[in-house]
């Protein structure tokens, strides 16, 4: 099965998921003076290649939320909450999204296969969240899904410092588990650590707070974008096999 949200992530120039959230786990406000529309424009000229709706109660988020961002975009959306049935998993596709949010932590190993097979044959993409390696290389049906590392703490209701390391750590686990798009979200705030986990091999990063705290969105993807440059190797002159000086 082709899907349109990870065909999205992987071939764009700037493989970022940007995150409409009202608020933080703590209660800050996220949005300000901005409409959800200010913060849709922005992130599509910033050419966003996917958008992720928080529909949870936590972050201020509504199904009313991702039904708005879903008529003033043609982008693939991610639904993020806790979707715990086929009911939930429809309910997410008939309010625009393409892809939900599956947590594993939450989810006994069966439930979660009956929730992955019941999504893609509703044509949503299951966007798993995993925490630990057995859950990495546990996921059901891993080649079709996106399988994602959250930095931080679902139980502790995303609280506290985000834990970097943790996608550095389940990397190989993730890949091992078969997914073609690897993914570290949450806690990513500073660009240049956003960039070193592009170089470390994950495909895509998902990132909220992070833009959404930056007075200017450019100035948060011009930033990414020049340690992205700074990592990558110079060009390998043809027939040489030595790079370029």
């Amino acid at each position: 099965m082709t899907s349109r949200f990870v065909e999205a992530l992987v071939g764009a120039d700037r493989p970022v998921v940007m995150e409409v959230k009202r608020r933080t786990s703590d209660g800050s406000e996220l949005l300000g003076d901005r409409t959800v529309a200010q913060v849709v424009a922005a992130f599509e000229a910033e050419g966003a290649p996917c958008l992720s709706v928080v529909t949870g109660r936590w972050f201020g988020g509504s199904e009313a939320l991702l039904a708005e961002v879903a008529a003033l975009t043609t982008l693939p959306i991610l639904r993020k909450d806790f979707v715990t049935s086929g009911a939930g998993l429809a309910r997410s596709r008939d309010l625009g999204a393409s892809a939900v949010l599956l947590t594993s932590a939450l989810l006994a190993h069966s439930t979660l296969g009956r929730l992955v097979d019941r999504a893609l044959a509703l044509g949503l993409t299951p966007f798993v969240e995993v925490v630990t390696e057995e859950e990495a290389l546990r996921v059901p049906r891993a080649g079709e899904c996106v399988v994602a590392v959250n930095n931080k703490d679902i139980r502790a209701r995303e609280r506290g410092a985000a834990e970097l390391e943790r996608s550095g750590n389940l990397l190989a686990a993730v890949r091992r588990g078969g997914t073609p798009c690897p993914v570290s979200a949450s806690g990513i705030e500073d660009p240049s650590d956003a960039a070193k986990l592009l170089q470390r091999g994950y495909a895509g990063l998902l990132v909220g707070t992070g833009l959404l705290r930056r007075v200017t969105l450019r100035d948060w993807c011009q930033e990414f974008d020049r340690h992205r440059a700074a990592a990558d190797p110079p060009p390998r002159q043809p027939g040489t096999g030595q790079a370029s000086t």
